[in-house]
C-alpha cells in the first residue's frame, strides 16, 4: 500500500516579491478586466457601454456641480477610511465606524442646535468639531475597553455598536429633539453653525485633506504607529517588549473614533446641515473597501475614494439618462470592487500547478 502523500494539482506560495511595474500591470489589468465585465452587463440589457461609461463619467465630472457632488460623497469615505486605517494595522477589527460617525454627528449637533445663539461661528464650529471628536471617541472606547480587558469579540461588538446610538437618534428625532410636533424630523442647523463653502463646497474637504497628512505621518514616522505595526504583527512580541497592549488598543479605538467623530461633524454641519438616523449614509462600511483597496496608505485613499464617489455620482447619471436600473449600477460597481480586491490576491500569491511527470507518479 502506498502511503506516500500525494502532490496537490494546485498549490498556493506566498511571493517573496514582486517588481513594482508588475504590481502595477496586475491592477491595471483588473480594472480593464472589470470594465469589460461591466460592458457585458450594460450590453445584456441593451445599453451601448461606451455611451454608459462615457455618461458616467460626464455626471462624474463634466459640470462644476457634478465635481461639487463627486466631492461631497468622496470626503466622508476618505475621513473614515483614515479612521479604521489604525485598527486595521493593529488587527482590532472596527467595524462601527458607521455608530463612531453617527455618535459624533449627534455631539456637534447639541451645540448646534442648542448653543448656535450664544457663540459666534467660529467658536461654535470649533465647539462642535471637538465635540464631535470625543463623541465619537468615546463611542469607539467601549468595545476597545472590553477588547482589552476581557478579550472580547470586537468584530460584533462593534458592529452592534451601530445600531444602538442609530436607536438614540430615532429617540431624538421623535423625542426631545423634534422639530414641529409629530413630524419626526430634527429642526435644520443654523447658519452659524453650517461649515463655511471654499470653491462651492463646505470647507470639510479641506480638514479631511489635512488629515490624509497628520494620519501618514502618525502611522509611519511616531513612536504610537509603530506600536500599532507591532502590535498587528504579533502581539506576544508586543507584549515582551514591554508595550501595554491594552492602552495601545484603547488609545488607537479612541482615535479612531475620534476621526470617524470628526466625519460626523462634517456630514451633519457641511452637507445634511442636519441630524438624521441615516446621517453615516453607510460610509462606515463602504470605507472599509477604501481602506484595504489602499492597503492601509493615507495617500492612496484619496485616489481611492474619488473613485469610488466617482462611481456613485455616475451611476446616477447613467439611471437617469439611460434609463438603466440602478441595480446595474450597483452590479458594475461590485465587479469593479471584486476585481481591483482580487488582483491582491496574485500579487501577494501564486498558483503552482502540478507537473505532468509529478502527474503520473502520484
Amino acid at each position: 500500500m502506498n502511503h506516500e502523500k500525494k502532490t496537490p494539482l494546485i498549490r498556493l506560495a506566498k511571493r517573496d516579491g514582486m517588481e513594482g511595474w508588475k504590481i502595477w500591470c496586475i491592477r491595471c489589468g483588473a480594472v480593464l478586466f472589470a470594465l469589460l465585465l461591466g460592458a457585458l452587463v450594460m450590453g445584456l440589457v441593451g445599453a451601448n457601454p461606451f455611451t454608459a461609461y462615457g455618461a458616467m463619467v460626464s455626471g462624474a465630472l463634466g459640470k462644476k456641480s457634478a465635481i461639487r457632488q463627486t466631492v461631497k460623497i468622496a470626503v466622508p469615505l476618505l475621513g473614515c477610511a483614515l479612521a479604521i486605517a489604525p485598527c486595521f494595522k493593529m488587527r482590532f477589527w472596527n467595524i462601527g465606524a458607521e455608530g463612531q460617525i453617527t455618535a459624533g454627528a449627534i455631539a456637534a449637533s447639541y451645540f448646534a442646535l442648542f448653543w448656535a445663539d450664544r457663540l459666534p461661528a467660529p467658536v461654535l464650529l470649533t465647539v462642535m468639531g471637538v465635540a464631535g471628536a470625543v463623541g465619537g471617541g468615546f463611542w469607539a472606547l467601549i468595545p476597545a475597553f472590553f477588547k482589552a480587558r476581557w478579550n472580547t469579540n470586537e468584530t460584533l461588538f462593534t458592529l452592534m455598536m451601530n445600531y444602538i446610538v442609530i436607536g438614540v437618534v430615532q429617540w431624538l428625532q421623535g423625542g426631545p429633539w423634534e422639530g414641529r410636533k409629530g413630524s419626526q424630523i430634527i429642526p435644520q442647523f443654523d447658519e452659524a453653525a453650517c461649515l463655511p463653502r471654499v470653491f462651492g463646497i463646505h470647507c470639510g474637504w479641506i480638514i479631511v485633506l489635512v488629515l490624509v497628512v497628520f494620519m501618514h505621518i502618525y502611522m509611519n514616522y511616531t513612536k504610537h504607529g509603530y506600536e500599532i505595526s507591532v502590535i498587528g504583527d504579533s502581539v506576544n512580541t508586543a507584549r515582551y517588549a514591554g508595550m501595554n497592549v491594552g492602552w495601545v488598543m484603547m488609545r488607537t479605538m479612541f482615535l479612531s473614533g475620534a476621526i470617524s467623530g470628526i466625519v460626523g461633524f462634517i456630514v451633519a454641519s457641511g452637507a445634511n446641515n442636519t441630524l438624521y438616523d441615516g446621517v453615516a449614509g453607510g460610509v462606515g462600511f463602504t470605507s472599509i473597501t477604501v481602506a484595504w483597496l489602499s492597503q492601509l496608505n493615507a495617500f492612496a485613499m484619496v485616489g481611492i475614494s474619488v473613485l469610488l464617489a466617482v462611481l456613485s455620482k455616475g451611476a446616477e447619471t447613467l439611471q437617469t439618462r439611460m434609463a438603466v436600473p440602478a441595480s446595474i449600477s450597483d452590479i458594475i460597481t461590485g465587479i469593479l470592487l471584486f476585481c481591483m480586491l482580487g488582483c491582491e490576491f496574485f500579487i501577494h500569491y501564486r498558483l503552482i500547478f502540478r507537473k505532468k511527470k509529478e502527474a503520473r507518479n502520484g
